[in-house]
């Protein structure tokens, strides 16, 4: 979850001024359309009807705001528009626009106030519409939580809609033609005749009418691109290695420069000598930045040599240097003094527990880091009285605005210039590329300076995901699970996020417990609670957030229980489940892997479901033991939608989210010593190799209720589901990831 949502979650539940100040606005206030920003220095010959659509005599351009890190947003953003709009791919070209409050986040208060996405009692309607004015007055701008299709479902549908009733209404006027009698399609208005009017010919007759804003949107049964295998605007690029992400800009005259920081995350610079950097080949400048220090040299390759001959002394770091400090810390913090919020507390748990012989047991989760193919880069040029930046970032405002605040610049005159991204995972949610980029394009007036970080300082200074551990009580039986206690115990990530980013925060951390609390398990005695470790190494969200966490502790405690009383674990969860929706992804899985029927010695199947950014997903996952090796075969995974955009990267999403849960449980960690990361680059952090890759079988359900999204719900249930097939298969309990501490894989 993008920590924008939880800041504004807070503001609305403990900060009462911030609530006040909404309300001071009044329903006009929050009802206001933000200005469309495509109508500035707008040509006379060129129409926008909204912030999404530009269309002039050369050309029709497609607004996709939400940030491309790979997941296919801004293609599935323009196939929204265009599906109204009937225009057909090759017709138009997308760009993400500048940053803007008119592209405020509509999904995000869904995440943002603590209530299950289930609930539509009145408490949890009012949360969400009060959180969504707070988002909109604000314009947060945020590319997170698997909410990109969630937001933009109606909003870019419409605009398309919008544009094309428009473009009609202007033909009208051109030809004298009775309105209803026009038509549209692939990028034209037709005439009753037969005769065409492209879009690009309407454009300045549309420019000085007002946008037909009452509009009907059209039913799935007339889609033409929404809902069909249709081909990604960028697989070709890609495919060909002629796409252009951030890291390959190379503009004329460009200034290559590399930094160097403290390997001990946020720990000091003391002192530095680069007589040796300054006098190897290649080497232009070496300048100070926060904390550390810039090498500028005439190419990436020499100015990362350059960095490393560098001799710096280092300062300690600013929490526990050592991997056993940090487990004490998470061990301690199970106490009153620490607890963050109960979540759950329903029946009698304590007088549950002790009726019967019950389980106890422990479950860990380790630091992981982003590691994204794509190191941290940016390009930055200040001059003439702006700055230009050219980055991925998913909080695009916040970059704008911490350029503004470094070159004293006002937000109008700081440019973003959002690039395709290889890869993020919640790492281009951070801003350490904006800020030292900025930092010295701002020493160097008039030079387009291109910062790459080395894939070593990237997994250095990323800021990984939680550390975690889990302490759970139960009860089960031949009647199922009577009773279940699940503490949950991790640092903020939100809060160590927002530090970074000057956001205010008061109250619980909803992340911490994520994947827990919100379990759709009706368990009449049941009871979570939320415990804040102290702040330890600096941390972030990483794809799926706490449930990444959360989802392995209670789908490993919930197939231990069941298993303990006896009890099919799949069978035993529908059994226990009370979420329709979640009831479907259980059943298809078991369809889809003929669960029921019996498998040979030496293998196993495993199953968990967790709901997370409203979508719940249910994982089997099929191994084999070969010469005490474990082989991943297969895995099944259903996801409950609502309804499914685009099949096929619908399908790319879900069997990627699998693969990266997978290997991340499989063989990563992040661990200190002497206050710095041990793992340094893949080779230490390896993630799942081919070779190991099962064949991966996905259904996505359709309700047809809303829409949510498939970016992150797909990883959470990989963890538990891989642990729970290894018992299956072997009968050994895995409790603490990764695995490969305690199995060894083929």
């Amino acid at each position: 979850m993008g920590r924008i949502a939880d800041v504004t979650r807070r503001t609305f539940l403990f900060g009462s001024v911030a609530l006040a100040g909404g309300v001071a606005f009044g329903v006009y206030k929050v009802q206001e359309t933000p200005d469309n920003p495509l109508a500035q220095g707008l040509a006379p010959d060129a129409a926008s009807f909204n912030p999404w659509v530009l269309i002039r005599p050369d050309g029709i351009t497609l607004i996709a705001p939400h940030t491309d890190v790979g997941q296919g947003a801004r293609s599935v953003q323009a196939l929204m528009i265009a599906e109204e709009m009937d225009l057909e791919p090759g017709q138009f070209t997308v760009e993400p626009g500048q940053p803007s409050p008119a592209y405020w986040n509509t999904a995000m208060a869904a995440d943002a106030v603590p209530f299950l996405h289930t609930d539509q009692g009145l408490a949890a309607r009012s949360a969400r519409t009060a959180i969504g004015a707070v988002i909109k007055l604000s314009g947060q701008q945020v590319t997170g939580g698997s909410s990109t299709v969630a937001d933009s479902w109606e909003k870019l549908r419409r605009a398309g809609a919008v544009a094309r009733e428009t473009l009609k209404q202007a033909a009208a006027i051109d030809t004298g033609e009775a309105l209803d009698t026009l038509s549209t399609e692939a990028g034209a208005v037709v005439l009753r005749d037969g005769r065409r009017i492209p879009y690009t010919q309407l454009a300045a007759t549309a420019a000085r009418i007002d946008p037909v804003n009452t509009v009907t949107l059209r039913p799935p049964s007339a889609w033409r691109l929404l809902g069909k295998p249709v081909q990604r605007l960028d697989t070709v690029a890609k495919s060909t290695g002629t796409q252009t992400f951030g890291i390959d800009l190379m503009p004329e005259g460009v200034i290559n420069a590399t930094v160097r920081f403290n390997p001990r995350q946020g720990g000091a610079l003391l002192s530095y000598d680069a007589a040796d950097a300054l006098s190897m080949p290649g080497v232009r400048q070496i300048l100070p930045v926060t904390a550390g220090v810039a090498v500028l040299a005439d190419n990436t390759w020499n100015a990362f040599q350059a960095a490393s001959a560098i001799r710096c002394e280092w300062g300690q770091a600013p929490y526990p240097p050592e991997m056993a400090q940090h487990w004490a810390a998470v061990e301690s913090s199970f106490t009153e003094e620490r607890l963050d919020k109960v979540w759950r507390e329903d029946g009698d748990v304590e007088a549950t527990l002790a009726s019967g012989a019950g389980i106890e047991r422990e479950y860990r989760a380790p630091y992981l880091a982003h590691a994204p193919l794509e190191p941290l880069s940016a390009l930055c040029r200040v001059s003439d009285g702006r700055a230009d930046l050219w980055a991925a970032h998913q909080f695009p405002r916040l970059a704008q605005q911490l350029v503004a605040d470094i070159t004293g610049l006002p937000t109008g005159k700081v440019y973003l210039h959002n690039q395709y991204c290889g890869g993020s995972f919640g790492h281009r949610l951070e801003f350490e590329n904006i800020r030292y980029a900025t930092e010295i394009a701002v020493q160097l007036p008039g030079e387009t300076i291109k910062l790459t970080f080395s894939r070593e300082e990237d997994f250095a200074h990323d800021f990984p995901r939680q550390i975690g551990m889990a302490r759970v009580r139960g009860v089960s039986d031949s009647g199922g699970i009577r009773a279940l206690e699940i503490d949950v115990a991790t640092p903020s990530a939100i809060a160590s996020q927002s530090s970074r980013a000057n956001l205010p925060l008061a109250g619980p951390d909803s992340q911490i417990a994520a994947g827990v609390w919100n379990a759709p398990y009706a368990i009449e005695h049941m009871r979570v609670r939320a415990y804040r470790v102290p702040e330890l190494a600096p941390i972030s969200s990483w794809r799926s957030v706490g449930a990444s966490t959360g989802g392995f502790f209670i789908e490993s405690a919930i197939d231990e229980l069941l298993i303990e009383a006896g009890q099919d674990p799949l069978a035993g969860r529908l059994a226990l489940c009370n979420d329709p929706a979640s009831r479907r992804v259980l059943e298809a899985v078991r369809e889809m892997s003929a669960w029921d029927e019996p498998l040979a010695p030496g293998r196993g199947r495993g199953v968990a479901l967790v709901v997370s950014f409203g979508t719940p997903v249910a994982e089997v996952v099929e191994v084999s033991v070969r010469e005490g090796k474990i082989t991943i075969d297969k895995v099944f995974v259903a996801a409950e939608v609502g309804r499914v955009i685009d099949p096929v990267n619908f399908e790319n999403q879900t069997a990627g989210g699998v693969i990266w849960g997978l290997g991340h449980a499989m063989n990563c960690e992040i661990t200190y010593a002497d206050g710095m990361a041990e793992q340094r680059n893949f080779h230490q952090h390896t993630g799942m190799r081919i070779n190991q890759c099962p064949a991966i079988q996905v259904r996505g359900l359709e309700s047809g209720e809303g829409v949510s999204g498939i970016g992150e719900p797909p990883v959470p249930p990989a963890a538990p589901a891989l642990a729970n097939a290894i018992y299956a298969a072997t009968g050994q309990r895995l409790r603490e990831m990764p695995f490969s501490k305690f199995v060894a894989f083929a």
